[in-house]
């Protein structure tokens, strides 16, 4: 009778981890518990791959268990269609690169966003579909150029948004600085580099790297970060990241 008493007590452990373990996300590690609001991270790339992509989904997935919102991973650009873009509140593209979807996808994100989707852009998601002037405008600039790395002084333009209220009115930081063009006269600038702390800017005097804007019918939100593997474990950086997506998600406003 002992011996089946043990027997049960360590199949019910063995469920019980079960359980826990398939709670804990989908096979690829997204989160699998039921959330109010998703979040679809999407890193394509048919250009320069970053080695920090990977972590910068393992941030956001942290992110998501941390505030409750789900995420999934995909490079599947099979993905952008109707039915599956009704899923997610959010949609980032993070250090994507080249010409990504293909007209019918396009046409099925540009329609997301009209009805009322949020757009996230993180780093090289401005050095990614340049013949597509819909994907520019959303994303408020393409890439241009940029110098190597190394560490700049940014200056905080405006401290009453969820991703820079927290920051010091300077902020030293390490990374990848992208020159930019065709940018829009409609974004609302948040951070500026300052050109004269680091060698290789070509945008000048005013030389913004994070902004964010309503476009077409929905949220978009940009910052240039993001391209060494150590910007997504800096405190300072991850809640810079944390406050758009929070933003992109309607959970809060700027002041």
């Amino acid at each position: 009778m002992k011996i089946q008493i043990l027997i049960l007590v360590l199949y019910l452990i063995g469920c019980s981890d079960g359980a826990e373990n398939n709670q804990e996300g989908t096979p690829d590690g997204g989160v699998d518990a039921p959330v109010a609001q998703r979040v679809l991270v999407f890193t394509k790339t048919e250009g320069y791959r970053h080695g920090s992509i990977s972590d910068g989904v393992s941030l956001i997935r942290r992110l998501g268990r941390n505030n409750e919102f789900g995420v999934d991973r995909t490079e599947d650009s099979e993905d952008f269609n109707k039915n599956d873009l009704e899923k997610y509140d959010l949609v980032i593209f993070l250090s994507t690169t080249g010409d990504v979807l293909n007209d019918e996808q396009q046409e099925a994100f540009e329609n997301y966003i009209r009805a009322g989707g949020s757009f996230m852009g993180i780093h090289a998601a401005a050095d990614t579909e340049f013949d597509w002037p819909w994907y520019g405008n959303l994303v408020g600039a393409y890439f241009e150029s940029h110098p190597s790395v190394q560490e700049a002084t940014i200056i905080v333009e405006d401290k009453g948004h969820p991703s820079t209220s927290f920051l010091p009115d300077t902020w030293e930081r390490r990374d990848e600085w992208y020159n930019f063009r065709e940018m829009s006269d409609e974004i609302q600038v948040l951070l500026t580099l300052d050109e004269e702390s680091y060698e290789g800017g070509e945008n000048g005097e005013y030389h913004p790297i994070a902004w964010y804007r309503e476009f077409d019918g929905g949220r978009s939100f940009y910052t240039g970060g993001g391209h060494t593997d150590a910007s997504f474990s800096e405190p300072l950086f991850e809640e810079h990241v944390l406050g758009g997506i929070l933003w992109c998600l309607k959970r809060t406003n700027p002041n």
